[in-house]
């Protein structure tokens, strides 16, 4: 949830950078890239205070009375060390999607990519290492995992604020971006109403997808494990449509920045075919995922039911992909814009007024077998179709938010 608040929050503000980056106004975009520093150190502070102070009731949360008492305690002790040594990872993990949201701004994506397969590289060698205590280093177990990913944040942040800084001439912003942390009264207020909605909103739409999942555990543990499964596999394909969506928000940003609010009809056009190309994309990995459901769950360690179910359940998200991908570039797209209240209400709270309502009717007053209440709560995003088509299509969004 962390992870997803510092997202939407630097969000709110690389709207302001996308259109910069289209109107090349680099000192625009290094005001905007200061006010993400600031935020991301702010929101770093907030979440350790949370976590230091917090830790172990959010951790007592997904614990169970029902499961051995010393095993409890074990796994509780492990959580809370873990979470002591990621908290370190914070401030590197926010200032490099800092980099990565103004470096992208400028249509640079190939160095973010490289500095994520470092990191992840890194993070890989460091858990053979440090957890099973390989060539000499002591055999830390789960704190080794965590202090893994802890050094693999770093690099990865030191790959791309290197990269930036010494190729000024593809990312101009950096020039003097650090010589102060000046920012105008006027952008910060206006970034603030912009950003305060998303990070609500990515807030609230992660409790949401946690309780949608609560809800579908009702009908069993066969249940969760094989959402589990599920889920992983979905996604790992949702990456096609999540992809499009920052792309999408780029672009429309930038042609924004560029056009200016008068040509209308050339930014709608843009952004249906940005929609469809995303949708096609989706349809491509929908086939590829229900071509592979009978196959992944096999290299889980688990019964042939769960299986069997996950499969199912596999099918079920296949299908629904293309529709997801119409929502996902519907919300980037308005988002460009400005249009984050409207964003806010769209995703998040249709999440909470329709999707989570219908789970937990179907969970708790039918019979509804997992596959079909799966489906069925799947389905509810129809709704958001038509009402982001209706949205996309009147143009409202079309705004220049930086003049």
């Amino acid at each position: 949830m962390w992870n997803l608040c510092l997202f939407g929050g630097l969000s709110g503000i690389g709207i302001f950078t996308a259109q910069y980056c289209g109107k090349e106004d680099d000192e625009g975009v290094r005001r905007t890239f200061r006010l993400q520093i600031i935020l991301a150190i702010l929101l770093v502070a907030a979440g350790i205070a949370v976590f230091v102070n917090f830790g172990e009731s959010l951790i007592g949360l997904y614990l169970h009375e029902d499961s051995g008492g010393g095993s409890v305690e074990a796994t509780m002790s492990a959580a809370l060390q873990y979470l002591s040594v990621m908290c370190v990872g914070f401030l590197p993990l926010s200032l490099t999607m800092v980099y990565y949201t103004t470096i992208r701004s400028y249509g640079e994506t190939v160095a973010p990519m490289v500095a994520s397969f470092i990191s992840v590289g890194v993070n890989l060698v460091g858990n053979y290492v440090l957890i099973f205590g390989k060539f000499g280093a002591p055999k830390l177990g789960v704190v080794g995992a965590a202090m893994a990913t802890v050094i693999a944040r770093f690099v990865e942040l030191a790959y791309i604020a290197v990269w930036a800084h010494t190729h000024a001439a593809r990312v101009p912003f950096v020039e003097g971006a650090l010589r102060s942390m000046y920012v105008p009264a006027e952008l910060t207020v206006s970034c603030i109403k912009k950003g305060v909605p998303l990070l609500l909103n990515e807030a609230l739409w992660s409790g949401g997808q946690a309780t949608l999942t609560q809800c579908y555990s009702v009908r069993g543990l066969s249940v969760v494990s094989s959402l589990n499964i599920s889920q992983t596999l979905a996604n790992f394909f949702n990456v096609a449509f999540i992809a499009m969506g920052s792309a999408t928000a780029i672009i429309i940003g930038q042609k924004l920045g560029e056009l200016g609010e008068s040509h209308p009809d050339e930014l709608k056009d843009e952004a249906w075919r940005l929609t469809i190309f995303s949708v096609f994309l989706c349809v491509i990995s929908a086939v590829l995922m229900i071509s592979t459901s009978a196959f992944f769950p096999k290299i889980y360690n688990t019964s042939d039911e769960i299986r069997a179910l996950a499969t199912r359940l596999i099918c079920v998200a296949a299908c629904f992909m293309p529709f997801h991908a119409f929502n996902n570039a519907s919300y980037f797209i308005l988002r460009s814009g400005g249009k984050t209240w409207i964003t806010f209400l769209f995703d998040s709270c249709f999440c909470w007024v329709a999707s989570i309502p219908a789970a937990y009717f179907l969970a708790h007053y039918t019979q509804v077998p997992i596959v079909q209440m799966f489906a069925l709560v799947s389905a509810v995003e129809m709704i958001k179709v038509a009402i982001g088509w209706k949205l996309v299509k009147t143009g409202f969004w079309i705004r220049d938010i930086t003049v």
